[in-house]
């Protein structure tokens, strides 16, 4: 799921892969805005067939919150 999030966060976002850890976090590392989260969850939605709670979207801190989250819902 993590090489999944990063082929994302590269391709839609124009975020360096070196930049991308699991403990990069989103707004302060990746300089993500809210704009751009947003854009991440439709992202993700489509792309894995998913549902992202929108009060859920507060625990993304890191690309390990992310990532955990994600292998969550698939199981």
């Amino acid at each position: 799921m993590y090489e999944k999030l990063k082929a994302l966060l590269v391709e839609e976002l124009q975020i360096d892969e070196a930049d991308i850890t699991l403990d990069a976090k989103l707004s302060t590392d990746l300089g993500v805005n809210s704009i751009e989260l947003a854009d991440l969850i439709m992202l993700c939605e489509d792309k894995f067939g998913i549902v992202i709670k929108d009060e859920d979207i507060h625990n993304f801190i890191t690309i390990g919150d992310v990532v955990n989250y994600l292998e969550a819902l698939e199981k």
